[in-house]
């Protein structure tokens, strides 16, 4: 009982927490001039911090009711779980030294450190109910192409970037944009099979 009610506080204070946090920063950057609101949504950092927020925030209320994951709710789970992962590892890697402008340091902690390890933490902790297979990898991968694909195209046109190395002008061209999502495609299929395992082969703390 004990387990069970420490893993619903958590899923719903660091999802309400998250949601929060990016509400409060989303009127912090509508006060600029030129506020554009698609912008704000174009982020990565954004749109996967507020999915995993809704997952956390379903899934506690999942744990309120008893009811058990379904094959298809661990796989949005570990939809949110990895997509969060790579949150965290490109900000650590590539994006922790840049210009921030106006987004509040404590709320840039929430969402490109809390957040990511919270979730993968809850991951360990609480694993999937079913057995994840390795074509589910494809299903995680279909968000992220379509979210590079979306970028560039919208950057091509507007002539804004949610982040450096999806510009062409900053990486050397679309040779240099390549090579970055070359990098983050084994990220992400490392992250993902290393997740599946753990996923698998741990054992859940509650029924």
């Amino acid at each position: 009982m004990a387990k069970r009610w420490f893993i619903i506080c958590a899923r719903l204070g660091f999802g309400l927490l998250t949601l929060i946090a990016l509400g409060i920063q989303f009127k912090i950057t509508a006060q600029l001039p030129n506020f554009n609101p698609v912008n704000f949504f174009s982020y990565f950092t954004n749109l996967s911090n507020i999915f995993a927020s809704f997952v956390f925030i379903i899934s506690a209320l999942y744990l309120i009711k008893r009811r058990k994951p379904s094959a298809t709710d661990d796989i949005i789970r570990g939809t949110a779980v990895l997509y969060m992962s790579i949150t965290g590892v490109v900000f650590s890697a590539l994006l922790r030294n840049i210009e921030l402008g106006v987004l509040l340091p404590w709320i840039n902690t929430v969402v490109h450190y809390i957040m990511p390890i919270v979730v993968v933490l809850d991951w360990l902790y609480q694993p999937p109910s079913t057995q994840l297979v390795a074509r589910q990898i494809l299903f995680w991968l279909i968000f992220p192409l379509l979210y590079i694909v979306y970028s560039l195209i919208r950057g091509s046109i507007v002539n804004w970037y949610p982040y450096p190395f999806l510009n062409p002008a900053k990486v050397g061209g679309y040779a240099g944009v390549a090579l970055y999502c070359l990098g983050m495609l084994v990220t992400f299929f490392f992250l993902s099979w290393l997740l599946m395992k753990l996923g698998n082969s741990l054992k859940r703390n509650i029924p």
